[in-house]
Order: C-alpha cells, then structure tokens, then sequence
C-alpha cells in the first residue's frame, strides 16, 4: 500500500499494522555490548606511493581511507532501511558476510573495516533461522501468525535489490526502520541473503567507530542453482511433406 497509494500519510491499515508490529517487539529486542566488533565493506580502494631512494616510483593499492569507510552526511543513496540523504550505518557480524552484502564481482578489489562499538546499543532483531511454511492449509494461530510476519520482513529486509529493480520496493523497510528509530531504538538486524550470518544496521552512523582496515580481491566466486518451479515445454509441429 505505501508503495501504491500513500507513503507519507498513512492509511489506518498502515497504522494498525505498525502498532501491532511495536506492541510484539519486545521479546526481540537485543542488546549490543560497548566493544562489540562487526565489518563493513566497500568496494574501491586508496592509493600507497611506493617510493625508492627517495623517488616516487609508483602508486600501490591500499584500502580505502577511514572517511570513506562510513556513509556521508547528506549523500546517502537509497538503503534498504535509509532514505536517500539520511546515512545510516551497515554492518554484518563477520568478515566474510560483509563481503558477499556488497555483491563483488570477479577481480574487484574490496576494502573491509572492522569496526568497534562505542556504547551498549539496543536493536531490533528481525534475524531468525527458521524456515517461514509458504502455505497454511488453515487458518494459523496469533502467535503462528505473528512469527510469519516477523519472518517476512526479515526476508523483505535481506533481499537484494538489483539495478533494475524500482528504489520504490525499499519504501516498506525504510517506514518500519524509520518507526523503531522514532521509538528510541538504536538500530535493526536481519539475516543476510547470502551467509547464514546477519547485518546489523545502526541510526547513528558515529556509534561504531573503524578500528583497522584491509584490503581483498575477489578470486572466485560460487553460484549454486535451485530449480524452483515447473517447468514447461513447447513442442515444434511441422508439416509433412
């Protein structure tokens, strides 16, 4: 609907939805520790002069310089969870998943931070491990109902958005994360589209701080298929002659 029909004003149905989505968050909400250590990743690097008797011979590859290593004020693209200009701050728990949420391809190089936790953050944890039943036969119960939705939007939140996807689809994620932010909350969580880890997005893009940075070339990369529907045949008539 708010990608349809009316973004900033909502219905009564959007309304109700958020507020109900509010008053069954509590037994998800988790606490961040002060020193807590998570990655970031970007793709592009910095430059290192290598010099030789006192002579610049060359430039070498180096990971980005800290400043690039956080969002901007005011410059923000579209987020999953952000408005275009508001920077929030996009992490993942492990290296490797930091690596695989910025879709790399074959021989680009990519700079990882590893960032700190300045103080006790409370976030909103939509990660869960479970696999949500694509059909219920009958009507589920409150609760079978209420994990369901919990689980869509942890889906809605790890999905990848292409380049040839509408920036519209990020409007339903961005209004949630916007509604937790104005109840005080610190940042979300969610599962990751392509490990089994998580990401973790804050407000406040200066409530972790880089603490060292490296620099990687993708090598190789995997793809693994799944047929995931019914296929269909067409079949060539041909005259006989």
């Amino acid at each position: 609907m708010v990608t349809r029909k009316s973004r900033y004003v909502w219905t009564p149905e959007v309304k109700e939805f958020l507020l109900t989505l509010l008053s069954t968050s509590p037994t998800r909400h988790r606490i961040i520790p002060a020193e807590s250590i998570l990655w970031r990743a970007q793709i592009g690097h910095g430059f290192d002069p290598y010099v030789y008797e006192g002579e610049h011979i060359a430039d070498t590859p180096a990971p980005l310089p800290k400043e690039r290593m956080k969002p901007l004020h005011g410059k923000a693209a579209e987020g999953r969870a952000n408005p275009k200009g508001i920077p929030y701050l996009y992490l993942a728990n492990k290296l490797e998943t930091a690596l695989c949420e910025v879709r790399p391809w074959l021989g680009s190089l990519v700079s990882i931070g590893q960032f700190e936790i300045i103080r006790e953050l409370e976030v909103v944890n939509f990660f869960n491990t479970e696999i949500r039943h694509l059909l219920y036969l009958e009507e589920p119960d409150q609760k079978e109902r209420e994990k369901s939705v919990w689980m869509d939007i942890d889906q809605a939140f790890s999905q990848p958005i292409t380049l040839t996807d509408r920036i519209i689809k990020y409007v339903p994620t961005q209004i949630i994360a916007e509604m937790f932010k104005a109840e005080g909350f610190d940042g979300i969580s969610y599962r990751s589209a392509y490990t089994n880890d998580y990401n973790v997005m804050l407000f406040d893009i200066d409530a972790a701080e880089i603490i060292n940075c490296f620099l990687y070339e993708v090598e190789r990369i995997n793809f693994k298929f799944n047929e995931v529907a019914n296929p269909y045949f067409v079949k060539k008539h041909y005259e006989q002659k």
